[in-house]
């Protein structure tokens, strides 16, 4: 760690966002996680029977729409939410993390870091797959790749052939300072770029 700190290696890293990370979660995969990650089954039953039958109205300045069925995503503004996406970003991170060790989450955002702008490339496709295959999906107007203690022409991160937009600070993420800390003390620094 002391290389990185001192500036002697690159570290790249990748700041994922997820687009409506909580409106894409699709209730079988939410079931599904809260099995494998041990939760009873009577809790099971009892978020099924909330979630079952969901309907809600769209207010607006002309009036509000009819009653619709809403059988997609996690509850907006529940408090049980943010637990239920936890333990389906848990269940699916333990796939990815296996390949991609450099891996740290918070809320519903995720932060993909390597050695080498390659790696970071490689694991940064490995989580869109895993995160695709359960209906949830990465903002790519949001992500951004940034490399620290960059040397000249480490080049570009790419996603499905398009380039994440390339960063010297943080826009968003700079906002969330218990992230920066953690990837400060996971990494062993935390250069200027991240306060």
């Amino acid at each position: 760690m002391e290389k990185y700190r001192d500036g002697q290696r690159e570290l790249h890293c990748v700041f994922v966002d997820l687009e409506k990370a909580y409106d894409r979660v699709p209730r079988e995969e939410l079931w599904y996680c809260m099995r494998k990650s041990g939760v009873a089954e009577k809790y099971v039953r009892v978020v099924k029977d909330m979630y079952e039958r969901s309907r809600t109205v769209v207010r607006c300045a002309v009036g509000q729409t009819e009653e619709f069925n809403v059988e997609v995503g996690l509850h907006q503004g529940s408090a049980l939410s943010p637990f239920l996406f936890a333990i389906v970003m848990d269940q699916l991170s333990e796939e990815v993390r296996q390949e991609s060790p450099w891996t740290m989450m918070f809320a519903d955002d995720i932060v993909i870091c390597s050695e080498s702008r390659e790696q970071v490339e490689e694991n940064l496709e490995r989580w869109r797959f895993a995160l695709e295959r359960r209906g949830m999906k990465v903002s790519r107007s949001k992500t951004e790749y940034m490399c620290v203690n960059e040397r000249e022409g480490s080049g570009t991160v790419r996603l499905q052939g398009e380039e994440v937009k390339k960063v010297q600070e943080l826009s968003t993420w700079g906002q969330q300072p218990r992230v920066m800390e953690s990837v400060g003390k996971r990494s062993g620094f935390y250069p200027a770029t991240l306060r």
